[in-house]
């Protein structure tokens, strides 16, 4: 009974996680496609591309670019939608485009008494606007989690890696399961 127990097991280690990752991307697929229902399948997906796109061609124009830089100003300054707009921006700025965030991975000391290191992600190296000096600010993500925590560490205390970032933050985010 043992043993049949343990082939369950080793068959749910190897079905679950292709089953799920499938299911989330047939899931992601079908809703970008439900979006665009044009009534054949993936027609949505590709206007929806074409359209970001196109978006993204012309937000790069120097005529549009004021209407965008109009546009944030009066998202910026009503209330909540300003908090939502900006933390929203920024997120997506930290994983794409000119301005990356997460492009410096690190291993952080957490104390000077104690062996104890942490991965995180310089993201900012001056932090002369709170009159810090000898400080970095780096991001902690959380292992299974979309979260993670800001710390201010002495930059003696950080050792920059020459590692990929996708790397190092799919070690975190597995909990340290995935190889470096």
């Amino acid at each position: 009974m043992r043993r049949i127990f343990g082939y369950f097991l080793n068959g749910l280690l190897i079905i679950a996680p292709f089953t799920i990752t499938v299911w989330i991307v047939v899931a992601i697929i079908d809703w970008l496609n439900d979006m665009f229902d044009l009534g054949y399948p993936g027609l949505g997906i590709l206007l929806m591309v074409v359209l970001l796109t196109l978006v993204g061609f012309l937000g790069s124009s120097f005529l549009v670019k004021p209407f965008i830089i109009l546009t944030e100003r009066v998202f910026h300054k009503v209330p909540l939608v300003g908090i939502v707009y900006s933390s929203i921006r920024d997120l997506f700025d930290a994983f794409v485009g000119d301005n990356q965030k997460f492009n410096k991975p690190v291993m952080v000391k957490m104390s000077e008494d104690s062996d104890n290191y942490k991965f995180g992600f310089v993201t900012q190296e001056v932090l002369e606007t709170i009159n810090v000096d000898d400080k970095v600010a780096v991001y902690f993500p959380h292992s299974y989690n979309f979260s993670g925590e800001l710390f201010l560490v002495p930059s003696r205390n950080v050792t920059y890696l020459n590692i990929p970032s996708s790397d190092v933050m799919k070690f975190i985010v597995s909990g340290g399961v995935s190889r470096l």
